[in-house]
């Protein structure tokens, strides 16, 4: 099983890159750019990765991120990723960045996009990663920073490919950003948004009829309404499920819990990702490996899930047959799936 998961296509489209920022990294560039961190060495970030919940995560991301100031800082943070995609077989990406966590710190807009897009592009030459970036904002501030964040966004639309919504779920609704996502979508970006992880089913319903989005990421408390269990089987409305991140967060108290191969039986498209693997454990590879350790996942099952995040991806229709061609050729994919 670990050789078929290794040699398996793989599809990332719940990754925030900052929170791929391992400690060897986030030292390195303490180092570099004159700064000093509140841990003594590497033993002791990683042993501060233990959490409670979704806001002690935050926490230690939001200070972890305070190394990355030059843009030759976000290209190495990106590119290091990259690295351990190519590594684990990953072929296209959709990842997130947070950029008012960076502006409201001082930093340019332009240096944080500029670094990230010139390591995604240096992977696709490299690696043959294909990409594509989105920019979230954070549900913590208010909907009027999230306007500002738009507007300087504005001059670098051509250079985004959508928006999301993430940071810590509860009491922010996605209906306190209906604004700012009509004003995203008038201007072409798709949306998608964080719900139903901490957060109620009420939330994800929020974001399908109020930010009209074309993802769910996480999803996972859908199970809480058979209604809108129906609508997402019957929509194929994708959901980016993160394994090793909603038990790290203790959103299921092990993996034996988690209930995503449930909702992957019950015909919704479910995706596999990583969310912030640094900080939870593993990456995309590292996540399928769990779901057949803890979860008894079949070849078949996890052929179905890399296909379904080629269903869900912004590629292309030509991008997503060859890879979609990729995957049925891969190993036990050939003969256990239909067609």
């Amino acid at each position: 099983m670990e050789h078929f998961i290794a040699g398996l296509p793989k599809l990332e489209l719940h990754l925030h890159i900052e929170g791929t920022l391992e400690p060897e990294l986030m030292f390195a560039l303490a180092a570099r750019n004159g700064l000093t961190l509140p841990w003594p060495d590497v033993g002791a970030v990683r042993a501060a990765y233990e959490f409670d919940n979704l806001q002690s995560f935050l926490d230690l991301y939001y200070l972890g991120a305070s190394v990355l100031i030059h843009e030759q800082d976000f290209f190495d943070l990106t590119f290091a990723y990259l690295k351990r995609c190519a590594a684990d077989k990953v072929v296209h990406v959709e990842i997130f960045f947070d950029p008012q966590t960076h502006t409201a710190r001082g930093i340019p807009f332009e240096v944080v996009l500029g670094g990230i897009e010139r390591a995604l592009q240096a992977g696709e030459e490299s690696f043959g990663i294909s990409w594509r970036l989105i920019m979230s904002f954070l549900r913590h501030l208010s909907e009027e920073a999230a306007f500002a964040t738009l507007a300087e966004a504005e001059p670098h639309l051509a250079r985004l490919h959508g928006v999301g919504l993430d940071s810590g779920e509860l009491g922010n609704p996605p209906t306190k950003f209906a604004g700012v996502f009509a004003r995203a979508r008038a201007l072409g970006l798709p949306v998608v948004c964080h719900a139903g992880e901490e957060g109620p089913a009420a939330y994800i319903w929020q974001a399908i009829n109020e930010l009209q989005v074309r993802r769910i990421d996480h999803g996972v408390r859908c199970v809480d309404d058979p209604e809108l269990l129906r609508y997402l089987a019957d929509t194929r409305l994708p959901l980016t499920v993160c394994p090793l991140s909603n038990v790290r967060l203790k959103v299921f108290e092990d993996m034996g819990q988690h209930n995503v191969l449930t909702l992957l039986e019950k015909g919704l498209c479910i995706t596999i990702n990583s969310d912030d693997p640094a900080y939870f454990g593993g990456y995309l590879g590292a996540n399928f490996e769990a779901l057949a350790r803890d979860l008894g996942a079949s070849r078949e099952q996890l052929c179905r899930l890399s296909l379904n995040a080629v269903e869900a991806s912004w590629l292309s229709l030509a991008d997503k047959a060859r890879l979609t061609r990729d995957i049925r050729a891969h190993g036990a994919c050939h003969d256990a799936l239909p067609g």
